[in-house]
């Protein structure tokens, strides 16, 4: 064999020799890779492989093997694997939903929190607040049981009801809602009467006592005339469940006396007073439930921070979404 044959011939087996090397070396990468473990997405896990691996592997094979392209992976080096934009994005919406959720006192859910963001000019759908609430590891006050604090008198004359379920005005002081709610302390019941409108959401008038008597109701509806600083409302009307303290004469004659006309639901039937009855369901599940009262004064200082809270700052389901509560 002259020597430019052997010459040939040896180039060929350094050649495959290369070759073998290579394919060895892929399949040595890719047998670490699949065991190679690290925080982020399957693309930073690869880079970060490759990083871990340019000792022993040249970058290019690295790359080959592993499928991205040498550009991506010094271009991901260059920025000092700094967080991504949408990883910073967020975490700035993460720190909006945090301050909004402590703002509203913790009691606010995924609706709300949404709502609040969007009244500020954030752009945000609910499944995305609802997602990062839950990472974040906060939440809404969830629901309770419902307890029935109508005591009826099978002898009193009922009203009939006017209102239908149709919780609509398109007026202050058309229609008001009533309805009475109790909260404990050490020192025994504090009870809540309320005065709600119903084209304002706003809760107008209320009282606080440790009775149930026919004087709770009266007082509400004192307090109420007091906030609309007038004595007659003719035209309005008041609906209520059958309470004794709704169908009692004192109460009856109050109503007379201020030109309000009465209405009552079905007895027995919650839903003729759903409105009014939902605003206790919020304040027992975003004060009650996570209070201890020790007296009957620190639980009307908190209704009363509640109640103002309500009226000026809250949010509460409306047609086609949230809107604000006002007086």
């Amino acid at each position: 064999m002259s020597e430019g044959a052997r010459g040939g011939e040896g180039r060929r087996i350094e050649a495959l020799l290369r070759r073998v090397s290579t394919l060895e070396a892929e399949a040595e990468i890719a047998r670490r890779l699949a065991g190679f473990e690290s925080p982020g997405g399957e693309r930073e896990r690869i880079y970060r492989f490759i990083e871990s691996e340019t000792a022993n592997f040249p970058v290019r094979l690295l790359c080959s093997v592993t499928r991205v392209s040498s550009s991506a992976y010094y271009s991901w080096r260059s920025r000092g694997r700094t967080p991504s934009e949408g990883l910073i994005d967020e975490a700035v919406v993460a720190n909006a939903i945090v301050d909004a959720w402590r703002h509203a006192r913790r009691r606010y859910g995924a609706p709300r929190i949404t709502a609040e963001l969007r009244r500020a000019g954030w752009k945000l759908n609910e499944k995305r607040v609802a997602r990062l609430m839950s990472e974040l590891g906060i939440a809404g006050k969830s629901g309770r049981r419902k307890f029935c604090t109508t005591r009826r008198d099978p002898d009193a004359t009922s009203a009939p009801d006017l209102v239908g379920r149709n919780f609509t005005a398109e007026r202050p002081d058309a229609l008001w809602l009533g309805d009475i709610t109790y909260v404990p302390t050490d020192e025994g019941w504090v009870f809540v009467a309320s005065v709600l409108d119903c084209c304002t959401r706003g809760l107008i008038g209320w009282s606080i006592a440790d009775h149930m008597r026919a004087e709770l109701c009266e007082d509400a509806l004192a307090a109420a005339a007091a906030t609309r600083n007038k004595k007659r409302f003719p035209g309005t009307i008041f609906h209520s469940d059958h309470g004794s303290q709704y169908t009692s004469s004192l109460f009856r004659e109050c109503c007379k006396r201020m030109g309000i006309t009465q209405s009552m639901g079905t007895v027995g039937e919650s839903y003729d007073n759903a409105m009014a009855e939902s605003l206790w369901s919020s304040l027992k599940r975003e004060l009650v439930d996570d209070e201890h009262f020790t007296t009957r004064e620190q639980a009307r200082l908190a209704i009363f921070e509640w109640i103002c809270w309500y009226n000026t700052e809250r949010l509460s389901h409306g047609v086609r979404g949230l809107r604000r509560d006002v007086a």
